[in-house]
């Protein structure tokens, strides 16, 4: 499986819906928010075979708002061999 980064939006009037519907998901907990500072967004990082599974954790109300960005890491190796091509 691969990991995904999900960064979900919404406004400040559906928040509180948003935040039952993602409970009811079951995902609460794997979201991380900025609602109380005024910004209305969740982060998640889930992990899913692909895209368009990584992007049912956000309820479909927003997901047309949300962006969901494939993660990697780079070794060492990795950036040293971008550097020689």
């Amino acid at each position: 499986m691969d990991r995904y980064l999900i960064e979900s939006t919404h406004t400040d009037e559906v928040c509180i819906h948003i935040l039952d519907l993602i409970l009811a998901q079951g995902y609460l907990t794997h979201y991380d928010w900025g609602c109380k500072d005024g910004v209305h967004m969740g982060w998640a990082i889930v992990e899913a075979d692909s895209k368009e599974e990584a992007i049912l954790t956000v309820p479909s109300l927003i997901r047309n708002k949300a962006r969901v960005i494939k993660l990697n890491k780079f070794t060492p190796e990795d950036v040293k061999c971008l550097h020689n091509s």
